[in-house]
């Protein structure tokens, strides 16, 4: 099954999938029924679905399957990709029709050149005739609409001999940047506000950040220039993919938008909203789980790809789902199949990738009305920035809380650095500031080796040797031979390859350390500074190596990068943890099986509610506490509750003062 379900989404991915838009105008008197609370619900049609629904037969047919199965009050109705645009009859009568149903319509282009061999195709920007299609696809989204997405195609991968030429001396990256910045503003904004002053142009950006630059995608000044900016939070099948898509990125990458573009001061929408497809789905929960994850960063529109899985009769199939199907988890197959109504015409061929939709979204509903500002451990990630790619998702994905910015976190309690934090030229100045303000930050070993020879050394004389070790011994504590073994008694810890960190001792002391074959390695080094402290976190030469480390030592990790966070996971890998601002959090496991987690809250005789269940946690005794002389986190008192949570479920707790 799972070889079949896998097949059927690549094929679908061949299409190109679109993306979606940003919030609603101004209310109208006559708005489609929505049964979602804490969002909107919109679906993306991509241009051959709008041309075919030209036809009213086709359009009554597949309208009444859509809405029946998920309420959507929003379509983004496209009119140009591949080549192919639809005209201006078409997009009349469509959005005429959807407009007497009360649904919101917005326009949308993919400015994509087909593909050749399964990589997609862009335009190729020195040749006159893709200027001039781009330029008319802008105007004539803009001619029918007032708000306008791109999908996530505005992207620069061609390399004609003109694109060589043009290039010069400049690297790729550059050349794409700066070509592309013209561009957006030559060449589809202007034409779009000539066509329509009124038109608000929103670019989608989709999930491969890390490498956004290097394709002329600029998260620094385009952002800006649009008038909003969207988000694909879609992150598919996370093992064998070849863009790193792990699970927690459909929250991370939300939250990482967004404090890109904010909400202005008038409360104008930045970042408009999140996007999932239902490409490379191996079982019907992991589609659920994007769209969770998504809504748990608080995006305000949730935007469905495409129109075709959402209206067609064709039914969806569970997927590789055995091991969990008779737990009580918070996709509940049975449940949906059982409340599924069947549409008047005959040959209903039951629940589709629309009912899958709507039931996941009905279950979220339930619970995000609850839930505050999202808060993490600061993180910093400058614009046009690679290293470490996408090593934060890898971490939230092992129960690290991350709220990622485009911004140094001055003054931050904590803060996190990774490799990517290179590209900023201030950085060693900016983490002295941190340090002399009496804070803590925490650098990556990525980061030590790419801040050398730059001034790091001026605050640890610290270093990579360049050599690796694998390790598969690890031990808590430090000093003339003390410490308590971190690795699970319940299974081997296999070997994980590490990069060896040099220091001089009693300058700074691995407060966590590796041994192989009688020679120990720093995994977390802390080293004084000023009135702060500055840790070095040894990362796995492969960041899927996270999931591969002992429960324990990743625990005693979480407690100094958590040392006041009002909650800690303590849990295997694939356990998230979303954290509000409210005293709410919610705990997600992406696992198989159901999973044991015990939460740490910050203050003695705290008080915990599951409001999964509407039920009290009982708190588990307090555990003997262990050396912990140069741990800050020891002078703050915790309260440990053990939970458990089903597989590809979620629940939502409230910390009670």
């Amino acid at each position: 099954m799972k070889r079949a379900f896998r097949a059927a989404a690549c094929a679908a991915l061949l299409n190109l999938p679109p993306t979606a838009l940003l919030a609603p105008p101004a209310a109208t008197a006559k708005t489609a029924a929505s049964s979602y609370e804490n969002f909107r619900v919109a679906i993306y049609i991509a241009v051959t679905s709008t041309r075919q629904l030209a036809d009213k037969a086709t359009f009554d047919r597949e309208f009444e399957r859509a809405m029946r199965q998920t309420h959507f009050n929003k379509v983004y109705l496209e009119v140009y990709r591949n080549h192919v645009f639809a005209n201006d009859e078409e997009v009349t009568r469509v959005k005429k029709w959807f407009e007497e149903k009360g649904v919101q319509v917005s326009g949308g282009i993919t400015l994509a050149a087909g593909g050749e061999g399964g990589q997609f195709g862009t335009f190729d920007y020195e040749k006159p005739a893709d200027r001039e299609e781009c330029a008319k696809a802008a105007a004539l989204a803009a001619k029918h609409f007032d708000d306008v997405i791109l999908d996530d195609f505005f992207f620069y991968a061609s390399k004609s001999d003109a694109d060589i030429a043009a290039k010069g001396n400049r690297s790729w990256t550059q050349y794409r940047l700066e070509t592309m910045r013209q561009v957006a503003r030559d060449l589809v904004l202007k034409p779009a506000k000539a066509a329509n002053p009124k038109v608000r142009m929103i670019v989608k950006y989709p999930n491969w950040y890390e490498h956004f630059q290097g394709a002329g995608y600029d998260l620094e000044q385009e952002s800006q220039d649009f008038d909003a900016i969207y988000t694909g939070t879609e992150t598919r099948d996370p093992v064998i993919t070849d863009q790193l898509l792990q699970q927690y990125e459909s929250y991370e990458i939300y939250r990482y938008y967004s404090n890109i573009r904010p909400t202005d001061a008038k409360g104008g929408v930045g970042n408009g909203g999140g996007w999932v497809d239902t490409y490379s789905t191996l079982y019907v929960d992991r589609y659920a789980e994007q769209l969770w994850d998504t809504l748990f960063a608080k995006a305000p529109e949730i935007t469905l790809f495409n129109w075709r899985p959402m209206s067609e009769a064709e039914a969806v199939r569970p997927g590789d789902r055995q091991t969990w199907a008779n737990l009580p988890t918070s996709f509940r197959w049975q449940e949906m199949i059982s409340g599924y109504k069947a549409g008047a015409q005959a040959n209903d061929p039951g629940p589709g990738w629309g009912r899958a939709a709507g039931y996941a979204l009905e279950t979220v509903d339930k619970d995000l009305g609850k839930l505050g500002k999202p808060i993490g451990i600061a993180s910093y990630k400058p614009y046009q920035s690679s290293g470490e790619d996408f090593l934060h998702n890898y971490l939230g994905t092992i129960g690290i809380p991350i709220e990622l910015s485009p911004k140094f976190p001055a003054n931050a309690d904590v803060a996190l650095l990774t490799q990517a934090a290179a590209q900023d030229p201030r950085i060693v100045d900016e983490i002295k500031g941190n340090l002399a303000a009496g804070k803590t930050v925490v650098i990556t070993s990525g980061l030590l080796s790419a801040l050398k020879g730059k001034g790091i050394e001026d605050i640890a004389e610290v270093w990579d040797t360049g050599r690796k070790v694998a390790i598969h011994d690890f031990i808590n504590g430090y000093g003339a031979g003390n410490g308590d073994s971190l690795n699970d008694s319940a299974r081997d810890t296999p070997a994980v390859l590490f990069p060896e960190i040099h220091y001089y001792t009693n300058d700074s002391w691995p407060i966590i350390r590796g041994v192989a074959n009688a020679k120990g390695f720093p995994i977390l080094l802390m080293n004084r500074y000023s009135r702060g402290i500055l840790y070095v976190l040894t990362m796995p030469e492969n960041p899927g190596d996270l999931y591969n480390l002992p429960q324990g030592l990743v625990t005693e990790v979480k407690k100094y990068l958590q040392q006041d966070f009002p909650v800690r996971l303590d849990s295997p890998d694939h356990v998230s943890l979303f954290a509000y601002d409210n005293d709410t959090f919610v705990v997600e496991s992406f696992r198989d099986q159901p999973v044991s987690v015990t939460l740490s809250l910050l203050g003695q005789g705290a008080r915990l509610r599951n409001l999964s269940t509407n039920a009290d946690v009982a708190a588990t005794p307090a555990a003997a506490p262990k050396d912990g002389r140069f741990r800050r986190d020891t002078v703050a008192a915790r309260t440990d509750f053990g939970v458990t949570v089903q597989p590809h479920s979620y629940q939502v707790f409230k910390i009670e003062k």
